[in-house]
């Protein structure tokens, strides 16, 4: 009998999707799932902070589906938990979560930002509350750095150098990139103020070979 894979992957558009494969990275929004014995997800985020954690930490252990817990999360990458919306942990990964939070100190043009200022500022790039859906940005194609994320026809695409590398349903990297456009305004996936801490030489893992 096969068991379908669960609903606790995140796409670089920030949904929670059922997809093959754990992915890089774990983290969470708050808790999603409806309590033990069921693998229903019934909500899109809790809160502002969402968080990238590493796989694995002081030997913990955090089980799936708990009542009453948050509900455990898994990315493809690092790229991929950065277009969502998610920032990495202040305790599992304090050195990313620093070196983070003072990029985005400086594209915010801010001396400090405390971490739920960290989240505060993301959740106005990534969620818009009227819609209830996710936020887009208008941003120059010459400009995008690699690692960024944009949204094609087709669905969510990675940057990387002259080419764009499409993010598929199954949680995976399309196996050959399409052209990048040379001009004109993408629709931008990755939250602004990320994009401009990539471009300040934010190191970003990718999960898959990317074309330079």
């Amino acid at each position: 009998m096969t068991t379908l894979p669960a609903r606790n992957r995140v796409s670089p558009l920030g949904d929670v999707v059922a997809a093959p494969g754990r992915g890089a990275w774990t983290g969470n929004r708050g808790r999603l799932h409806e309590g033990s014995g069921t693998r229903e997800v019934r909500r899109h985020h809790v809160g502002r902070a969402w968080i990238t954690c590493a796989l694995t930490f002081r030997d913990r252990r955090v089980r799936q589906w708990d009542p009453g817990h948050y509900t455990p999360l898994f990315f493809l990458d690092e790229a991929a938990s950065f277009a969502a919306g998610h920032r990495p942990c202040a305790e599992c990964r304090r050195p990313a979560f620093t070196a983070f939070r003072e990029l985005l100190a400086e594209v915010s043009g801010t001396e400090r930002l405390s971490a739920p200022e960290l989240d505060r500022l993301l959740h106005d790039e990534r969620w818009d509350p009227a819609r209830r859906a996710r936020r887009l940005h208008a941003y120059a194609w010459a400009d995008l750095p690699d690692g960024a994320f944009v949204l094609l026809d087709d669905g969510p695409a990675l940057v990387a150098g002259a080419g764009l590398v499409p993010w598929l349903a199954d949680n995976s990297y399309a196996a050959r990139p399409v052209p990048r456009p040379g001009t004109g305004r993408a629709r931008l996936v990755t939250p602004p103020s990320v994009v401009g801490a990539l471009r300040r030489g934010l190191s970003v893992q990718v999960g898959a070979p990317v074309p330079g």
